[in-house]
């Protein structure tokens, strides 16, 4: 059921495959909007850019997932909690940011709120944007 609602999900996105759509690993198609902004490639290498919103409704986790590069953000609205394996739960709020490391799995929460982040991968191309880690 993980697999198809992966495949869903990046077939959604289809204009631009993959972008924050694949973070929505665990969490229903309604529990997360998502926004692409844009796409670039990374001049004379193989990795691209791709920036995008999501808002995650409340009490939501969106599922362990990897990515093939780099992941930062920013909170734009709301709290929640970001889960890196191998590090302790990091409880974000409107106005802060996070990264996580290349291909380290993942997970975030919110809680009693809904939230709004801004999210920047730097990855592979030709590579899925994210990998279930469930």
């Amino acid at each position: 059921m993980r697999k198809l609602l992966i495949a869903v999900a990046l077939l959604a996105w289809a204009g631009l495959p993959g972008v924050v759509a694949a973070q929505q690993t665990g969490a229903p198609a309604s529990a997360i909007k998502r926004t692409p902004l844009q796409k670039a490639d990374v001049p004379a290498g193989t990795y691209e850019v791709i920036t995008g919103t999501a808002e995650i409704a409340p009490n939501t986790n969106i599922g362990r997932h990897s990515h093939p590069g780099i992941e930062t953000g920013y909170v734009l609205e709301g709290e929640m909690t970001l889960l890196v394996d191998g590090q302790p739960p990091l409880k974000l709020k409107s106005g802060d940011s996070y990264k996580v490391p290349e291909r380290t799995i993942h997970d975030a929460r919110t809680g009693n709120g809904p939230a709004k982040v801004l999210a920047v991968y730097i990855v592979e191309k030709g590579k899925p944007l994210a990998t279930s880690a469930e």
